[in-house]
């Protein structure tokens, strides 16, 4: 049997100025890297097209549709290919590639079928912005409720996923936003799937946080938003052979 092969999903708006350190900070045995370029009207694509690595492809979207259709996008551009895990990277270069080996090895251990990276466990948490230190703290007990467990560090980006688990996700129905991994993590869920965190360095060099206050309101209405969708799917009434319909 192969061994398991990795695709890296890269999604980017404006990083022309870090989308090319990203890429050479995927770890040289990933087989596929699909960078998305999610309507930027600066250079990230020709940037990422220009690199020197042979395994970078580049998607286009026409217009700017959010950090989280970016990554479903690549999700469905990994799946035509035929990695068995898909590894998600920011474009701002906030990750450490030197990380992922952590990151996959639940999947690659049959342990989950999402990982999540947790950077308030890792001894250089404090790198991290207050702001978005603190929201994250917030965010992640609230979508622990939500999805009734327990997460610490539901904000991070740097995250894996199963083949399997990917091709079940209903993308038609997940948050395309700010707010996609909250919404992300209650849907897996709400679908019974084993989602575990490792922990993995924040990077804050020269980049800066995106985080501010009015995006954490608009978490929590996505995060309220998954929640009443599942109250009302729960609630609406199923039809029976009586009613002239199907089980």
């Amino acid at each position: 049997m192969r061994a398991p092969s990795v695709a890296v999903v890269i999604p980017a708006f404006r990083e022309e100025r870090l989308i090319a350190n990203t890429i050479a900070s995927v770890p040289k045995d990933v087989a596929q890297i699909i960078v998305v370029d999610d309507g930027s009207d600066d250079d990230t694509g020709g940037v990422a097209r220009r690199t020197s690595d042979r395994r970078v492809t580049v998607l286009k979207h026409p217009e700017n549709r959010g950090v989280g259709a970016a990554i479903y996008s690549g999700y469905q551009e990994a799946l035509r290919g035929s990695a068995d895990i898909f590894v998600v990277m920011a474009g701002d270069n906030q990750m450490d590639g030197r990380d992922l080996p952590q990151l996959v090895a639940p999947l690659l251990c049959n342990q989950a079928e999402y990982v999540k990276g947790n950077r308030l466990i890792h001894p250089e948490f404090r790198q991290m912005p207050r702001l978005r230190r603190y929201g994250s703290i917030l965010l992640s007990w609230l979508t622990s409720w939500a999805a009734g467990t327990s997460w610490g560090d539901t904000q991070c980006g740097y995250t894996a996923i199963s083949r399997k688990a990917a091709q079940a996700l209903n993308y038609a129905d997940l948050w395309p936003r700010y707010g996609y991994p909250n919404d992300l993590l209650i849907a897996l869920a709400q679908d019974g799937a084993r989602v575990v965190e490792t922990k993995v360095r924040p990077v804050y060099a020269t980049e800066e946080s995106g985080l501010r206050a009015w995006h954490i309101l608009s978490i929590i209405r996505v995060i309220l938003r998954r929640v009443l969708l599942a109250k009302l799917r729960k609630s609406a009434p199923r039809l029976s052979l009586d009613d002239g319909g199907a089980l």
